[in-house]
């Protein structure tokens, strides 16, 4: 967990602000009971979350696709090819929506702006050190000499909202 006391605080004020904003039917379904704090859901969230990502294309439709997301300083970070569809949506106009959704009884949704960042900053250090903590192993030591290429662009999801679900398995 790389979040700063600053960074829980600031993730559980998304939180309440999505929750008081949330629509009638969203509430009766999200209920306190079903909610997360900042503190639980960074700890569910470690690792590489496979989030679907919707962006939108020059005509207003949505696209939807699979990216690799990880979520660190309290928010979701996603990488993708410079040449992508998705990054030359999002070069366009930055909206953006997220859910990461690994069974039913835990689902993540966030909605906002895609900020492009440079992983090779000073600033990024600390996503660097998660990617190359999940990928390296994975991939071998020549991953890092393909991000360092180029070819991969990443992107932080500046959330205007976002909604937690959680569902005990052990409770009707």
């Amino acid at each position: 967990m790389d979040e700063t006391p600053e960074d829980l605080a600031t993730l559980q004020q998304l939180l309440d602000r999505s929750d008081r904003l949330a629509g009638p039917h969203l509430r009766e379904v999200i209920t306190a009971d079903r909610r997360l704090t900042a503190e639980v859901l960074v700890g569910r969230l470690s690792g590489m979350c496979l989030l679907a990502l919707a962006t939108v294309t020059s005509d207003h439709r949505p696209l939807v696709g699979p990216v690799d997301g990880f979520f660190h300083r309290g928010s979701f970070h996603f990488g993708s090819s410079t040449d992508s569809v998705r990054f030359s949506h999002i070069r366009r106009g930055s909206h953006v929506s997220a859910t990461f959704l690994p069974g039913e009884e835990l689902a993540v949704t966030v909605h906002g702006r895609a900020a492009p960042i440079d992983v090779g900053s000073g600033e990024q250090a600390g996503f660097r050190r998660t990617l190359l903590d999940y990928y390296v192993p994975r991939f071998g030591p020549s991953w890092e000499d393909f991000l360092d290429s180029g070819e991969g662009v990443y992107a932080r999801i500046d959330a205007d909202r976002m909604f937690t679900f959680h569902l005990d398995p052990n409770t009707s």
